[in-house]
This record gives structure tokens, C-alpha cells and sequence, in this order.
């Protein structure tokens, strides 16, 4: 059933500018470009107490150039493509994309890390293994490998092989990861013998589970980034990284009498559920063309969903399937995460092919109320290589200490860093491996970050060439400040 305009406007009439909620993030801004200035300085600078207790301090350079932490924080290499080895003996695949965290046996952290290598396997050096039982296309170069982190041990395998373009995803109520391919290569295109551009489920503690692997053909072929499961209604929200023209939303409403968990997924026949694109109104009732349009934090839209006419993008990209005023768009569409009976859903930015620019905006989706709300919104910051300023948001996760922690795919410098219920920013790591050269530098971004089960470590991914940190220290919740 379509949430009226009526029905929007008394809501909004209510709740005034933007919906409140609780939890462990709250109200993530409260005045535009909230998150375009930190909250503490380089080393030198004005220490968190300076701050009123908001983060963790300056960061401090790293002697061995991998990782900038503030002063008792430390990190632990856990994977380092082309370095560290599978159980099979081959290398660890480069590209470290989205990940989640698990509780493993015996006190052990599982998780499932995603290599977004995208085309044939001969373009890289290190693709994923094409491990026996566990290939969907012989030809593709991505997938998953699971890694088994204790104290004094680290395991890693291959989930999934010969997918491609893993970049985010999304976990599972019922303890499986579901990996996304940002691609939609068909058969026949960039040495592909399969078609692309699905999602599919990896199971990180059962290894059979994983065999024969199959894509849910439900959720659309597009070119996905991640997913989320409404766990109290079923429904799987799926972002779409793309452009001319820009990505949608999408929700995935399953069939009537369908119970989730394990494996159930990939039961599902190709056109099971419905899938729907997200059309979003003001409170006046005007179409939202384009979700850059919302200039100012506490922003709420209405939230239609339009019936997706052909999932399996046969002929046409799903998102070119909508004419001029039948979908809400917005530029790079990329990491979510459930938290507070919704979804936070980031768009990176939005250049010329947007009505609007800006370096990143986090949004949250109440279902319950079918609204959308602006909660971080980053102008565009004017010097990428100086410290100080944050852009391009990309993977996040909800943190067990208060707020988001925020993984950077901007231009220039790279972080990790946090923001507070109040919008309050400030830093928790920089990348500070050089792949480019000492003339022009060239960080990598952070990908995958994510706490362990118990909250006691933060892993996070560089991304190139490939490494997974595992970030521990004295963490604490943070002020609203």
C-alpha cells in the first residue's frame, strides 16, 4: 500500500522537521556540513579533553608507514594480499571490499571479507582461488575468502570464487553474509561465460553450505553495492552503485508464507517477492527527482515504492526501465547498515551528473514511517590532501561506543573516523601507505569496517593492494558533545 500525500504531510505536521530516534546513534547532524570539520587535530593540536571528551585524541604517525592511531590504540595485520597465504597455500586475494564480522567456535572471530576484482582473472595478480565446489563463473576474478582470527592464529579460505566486482554487502540476522557484485556484465562481456550482477548468500561457519554457488536472481541483477534485512518484516533493502543515469534504491518484499534463514535464500525461483524502486515526495507532495536535492540535515522525505518491470535486466538496465518522474535517483549509492529499527544508507557524492554537489550524506530509512531522513550531509571539501576535513563516506557501521564509524573513499587523505549522536566528528585512523609516489601520493581507501561480536576490535580494510587490520585500544562511548 503507497504512504499517501496526506498521510506524509500530517506525519510530518507531527514530527515536525525530522524524526527523532533512539539508540545508539540518535540524531546524526544537526546543521549542514556537520561532518565537513573534525573535532580534533594532527599531532600537536588540541587533545580530546580539549573537546569535552569527544574521540580519542591527534592521531600519531606510524614508524612502519601502514596506519595513524591516536595514542594507546594499536593495529594487528590480519590478511596482507600477496603476503599472507590461504589455508590451500595461495596467496590472499587482493582488493579487500565489504565485510562482516561473526562469532566463530571456541571464542574465534569469523569473517567474510569481499575482493571487489572485477573482469578476468588474468588482469590480477592475485585473484580469488577458484577453490573446487565453490565457482559460479570459472572466468571471474572475485569472491569471498573467510577469515578465523583468535589470539595467536589468523585462518583464511574461500567462501565464494568466480564472482565479480564484489564490493559491499551486507550480514544476516541468521549469521550468513550475502555478497553483492557491483557489475553487470553478461556472458560473453570482459571474458565473462556467466552473467553478473548478483547477490549471493556465504555461509561463514558451515564451508558446505557454500557449495554449488548460486545467485538470488530475486534481488535483481543491477549493479549492486549493499543489502540489509529488515529483521521484524522480512524486507531486503539493496543499494545500486551507477551513473547516467544515477543509482536507485531498491526494497525486496518476499513471498507470501516465506521464512527466512539459512540458505533459504537461494530456494527462492528467480522471480519470487517483488522487487521495487524507491520514489521519494516532500511534504508538500512534489517528486523528489534526485536525493541531492535536500540541502540542509533533518530533511525527511515520503517514501513510495514502483514495481521493478523486468528484475533480471534482460535487455535494459533496471534503472534506465523508469521514465522522467518515476524514480527518486541519487550518485553512488553505496554502504549500509541496520541499526535503530532502520537502515543507514550512505550516498559518497554527487558531482555534475547530480542537480546538487556534495561530498557525502548519510541517510536513514524508518520503515515504520516510510521516511527518509538527511542526517549527515558533507560540503565539498576544498583541499582533499590537507587534514582536517572528511569526504566520501562510503562502508559504515554502528558503533557499540555511540554514533558511526565511518570508512573514507574521498580524494587526498583516508580515515576511519567516528561521528556522535550530535554530529560531533572526529578521526580514529589514516592510511598512510603510500601506492603512489613521493611526488604525488595516492592513499587507498578504508573499506570493511566493522567491530567484532564482543566490541573489543575494530577491523577495517585498506583497500589496494589488500590488507585487513584489526584496530584495538582504549574504547569508550562517546559524548553527543
Amino acid at each position: 500500500m503507497s504512504l499517501t500525500r496526506r498521510d506524509f504531510a500530517r506525519t510530518s505536521a507531527i514530527t515536525g522537521a525530522g524524526v527523532a530516534l533512539a539508540g545508539s546513534v540518535g540524531a546524526l547532524a544537526t546543521a549542514p556540513n556537520a561532518l565537513a570539520s573534525t573535532d580534533t587535530d594532527e599531532a600537536g593540536g588540541e587533545s580530546a579533553a580539549e573537546h569535552g571528551g569527544v574521540g580519542y585524541g591527534p592521531l600519531l604517525p606510524d614508524p612502519d608507514g601502514i596506519l595513524a592511531l591516536p595514542a594507546g590504540f594499536k593495529y594487528r595485520i590480519i590478511t596482507y594480499s600477496g603476503r599472507t597465504k590461504l589455508e590451500s597455500g595461495e596467496f590472499t586475494p587482493s582488493n579487500h571490499d565489504g565485510t562482516s564480522t561473526f562469532a566463530g567456535p571456541r571464542g574465534a572471530t569469523l569473517l567474510v571479507n569481499n575482493h571487489e576484482l572485477k573482469g578476468p582473472r588474468a588482469d590480477w595478480p592475485h585473484p580469488v582461488p577458484l577453490t573446487e565446489g565453490l565457482v559460479y563463473d570459472p572466468a571471474a576474478s572475485g569472491g569471498c575468502t573467510v577469515v578465523e582470527v583468535r589470539r595467536d592464529h589468523v585462518a583464511e579460505w574461500v567462501g565464494i570464487a568466480g564472482t565479480s566486482t564484489n564490493c559491499a554487502g551486507g550480514n544476516t540476522p541468521w549469521g550468513t553474509w550475502l555478497t553483492c557484485e557491483e557489475t553487470e556484465d553478461k556472458a560473453g562481456q570482459n571474458g565473462m561465460t556467466k552473467d553478473h550482477g548478483y547477490v549471493f548468500e556465504v555461509d561463514p561457519s558451515d564451508r558446505r553450505a557454500n557449495r554449488d554457488p548460486k545467485p538470488i536472481k530475486a534481488l535483481g541483477r543491477y549493479a549492486h553495492e549493499a543489502v540489509v534485512v529488515d529483521p521484524r518484516r522480512g524486507h531486503l533493502y539493496l543499494t545500486e552503485d551507477a551513473a547516467t543515469p544515477n543509482g536507485l534504491l531498491y526494497r525486496w518484499t518476499p513471498p507470501e508464507g516465506f521464512c527466512h534463514g539459512r540458505g533459504k535464500l537461494r530456494t527462492l525461483a528467480d522471480d519470487a517477492g517483488v522487487l521495487q524502486a524507491f520514489k521519494c515526495f516532500d511534504s508538500g507532495g512534489k517528486f523528489v527527482d534526485d536525493l541531492s536535492r535536500a540541502t540542509k540535515t533533518g530533511t525527511v522525505y515520503g517514501v513510495d515504492w514502483v514495481d521493478v518491470p523486468d528484475r533480471d535486466a534482460r535487455t535494459t538496465s533496471v534503472r534506465k526501465q523508469f521514465t522522467t518522474g518515476q524514480v527518486t535517483r541519487a550518485r553512488k549509492l553505496e554502504g549500509m547498515w541496520w541499526g535503530d529499527g532502520g537502515a543507514y544508507i550512505v550516498s559518497s557524492y554527487a558531482r555534475d551528473e547530480s542537480p546538487v554537489r556534495h561530498d557525502g550524506a548519510v541517510w536513514f530509512y524508518d520503515p515504520k514511517r516510510r521516511t527518509l531522513t538527511l542526517k549527515v550531509l558533507l560540503g565539498v571539501n576544498p583541499d582533499p590532501s590537507a587534514e582536517g576535513h572528511f569526504d566520501g563516506p562510503d562502508n559504515i557501521t554502528v558503533s557499540p561506543y555511540g554514533g558511526l564509524v565511518i570508512a573514507e573513499d574521498g580524494e587526498g587523505l583516508q580515515h576511519l573516523f567516528g561521528a556522535t549522536d550530535s554530529g560531533r566528528t572526529y578521526p580514529i585512523a589514516r592510511n598512510e601507505l603510500n601506492i603512489g609516489t613521493e611526488d604525488e601520493p595516492e592513499y587507498s581507501e578504508f573499506t570493511g569496517v566493522t567491530f567484532s561480536p564482543d566490541g573489543s576490535t575494530l577491523f577495517a580494510n585498506i583497500q589496494e593492494p589488500g590488507i585487513m587490520l584489526a584496530i584495538t585500544g582504549p574504547w569508550k562511548r562517546q559524548k553527543r558533545g
